[in-house]
């Protein structure tokens, strides 16, 4: 049994303690959060946990083995290297870091410590993207030429981060996890709205070697609510709507197929393809209960989690050419 040590029981945390605790191979031995009403509560929904408002006496717990931190990310660097110094395995909320530099270091203690250090990027684990990563890893797509993604909705307006640190990094985790092709540079534009606050709508460009690019659309500012996502292969086109509980996943036979005159550049044929849609059976389990279970099969295998530090990283080196693109207006930032 892997004993956890959960820091933070906001918006997140309660998530996070019911699936540690109904998972079968781990147990929440301890809360941390620095309201005591909220360890009250804590109490009442799980009694034998205990709470304490000290992140030392968490970590320190000799019957503690791998602290979950599910803080803001201004605190994820310092809460995750006193764990991993204390040689406690985390599994930390994204995005990972604040910075680059920050995750190089997290990911150096947890490999030279023999560490699992995992990025809490859920929808990896959810049945809709997992379908998704089967069709391209088969083949079913063909070639994949794009990554589209909308996330907007009114709210929740967060102060220490903008809108692409707050809402891409789920679509740049599943962007990495489905996209065959390495990202080599990232341009971004955003505007804030209101004075002395991050910016809250935001445009993301990714370009990847070869034939293929990525956008991302995230704001706090919309009427509605839209979560959608195209993948576009050069066989099948696949769209994401990740609020229809019905038909989250649809498969599009449908493609463009461009023949060029061979007397005459100027002179193409363009022909369209218009074939059946396909609604693949998604299966309906937790993703935070599979992706819980993943943390510690890895703990006990010792093998790298899908979403390792690495992940984490590769994540957060986009968030910060993203920023710097911003900064410039746009202007594209080489991935280094």
């Amino acid at each position: 049994m892997i004993n956890i040590g959960v820091i933070g029981y906001g918006y997140w945390g309660p998530n996070l303690v019911r699936n540690f605790q109904q998972c079968k191979s781990t147990s929440v031995k301890c809360v941390c959060d620095m309201h005591k009403s909220v360890l009250e509560r804590v109490k009442a929904t799980h009694p034998g946990v205990d709470g304490t408002v000290w992140t030392e006496e968490l970590i320190n717990r000799p019957d503690v083995d791998a602290v979950v931190i599910a803080t803001p990310v201004s605190t994820h660097f310092d809460l995750a290297l006193d764990a991993l110094k204390a040689g406690k395995h985390v599994f930390l909320e994204k995005p990972m870091t604040q910075t680059v530099e920050q995750s190089e270091r997290l990911l150096e203690e947890a490999e030279k410590r023999n560490l699992t250090l995992m990025v809490d990027h859920t929808f990896i684990y959810t049945g809709p993207v997992r379908k998704i990563h089967e069709l391209v890893t088969g083949g079913d797509l063909g070639e994949i030429l794009y990554y589209d993604s909308v996330r907007i909705n009114l709210g929740l307006f967060q102060h220490d981060v903008d809108v692409l640190w707050d809402l891409a990094p789920h679509d740049l985790a599943i962007m990495q996890h489905v996209v065959p092709h390495k990202p080599v540079a990232v341009s971004a534009t955003g505007m804030s709205h209101f004075d002395g606050e991050p910016e809250n709508t935001a445009y993301m460009t990714i370009f990847f070697d070869g034939n293929c690019i990525g956008h991302i659309h995230a704001n706090w500012m919309s009427p509605v609510k839209i979560r959608h996502t195209l993948v576009g292969g050069s066989k099948q086109m696949v769209v994401y709507n990740d609020l229809d509980p019905n038909e989250t996943i649809k498969v599009y036979n449908k493609g463009v197929t461009i023949n060029r005159n061979r007397e005459s550049v100027r002179e193409m044929l363009v022909s369209y393809r218009s074939g059946d849609v396909h609604i693949p059976q998604i299966e309906r389990i937790e993703a935070l209960a599979v992706e819980v279970a993943h943390f510690a099969e890895s703990i006990e295998n010792k093998t790298p989690p899908l979403t390792d530090g690495k992940a984490g990283l590769d994540v957060v080196r986009i968030l910060e050419a993203a920023t710097e693109a911003m900064g410039m207006q746009g202007r594209p930032v080489e991935l280094t």
